[in-house]
């Protein structure tokens, strides 16, 4: 279902009890600001999620509040997951969904990276 981004941090969602260690997650990079992990339903060949570090509900969120440093490192650690999994070249597509009408359901920010093969229109007409 569908959350506010608008809503004040969880501290119980998922993505923060994966960086907390509560729930296993296959990471594949950790760093000071961010982690990524293999997505547990895949929507794509290759589907990995970041996410950073801070309490953040979503991209409004952490554009308007976080730090400098968070957001460079953040947006550095995005690339050096493309990167390192190969997608640069053939391509790959980057989703962030906020609030209820962008579909988010986990109120923390994250970023789906999409890759693996040539994924086709952006929206359904």
């Amino acid at each position: 279902m569908p959350i506010d981004a608008t809503l004040p941090y969880n501290p119980a969602n998922i993505f923060a009890r994966i960086l907390r260690d509560e729930i296993p997650s296959k990471r594949v990079y950790e760093d000071d600001y961010a982690v990524a992990f293999h997505d547990i339903a895949p929507q794509a060949p290759t589907h990995i999620l970041v996410i950073p570090r801070g309490a953040y509900v979503s991209w409004d969120d952490f554009s308007a509040n976080a730090s400098d440093a968070e957001i460079a490192g953040f947006v550095r650690a995005v690339g050096h997951v493309a990167r390192a999994h190969g997608l640069v070249a053939p391509g790959y597509r980057l989703l962030a969904n906020t609030g209820a009408h962008g579909g988010q359901e986990v109120p923390h920010l994250h970023v789906h990276l999409f890759g693996g093969a040539a994924l086709g229109p952006m929206l359904a007409r």
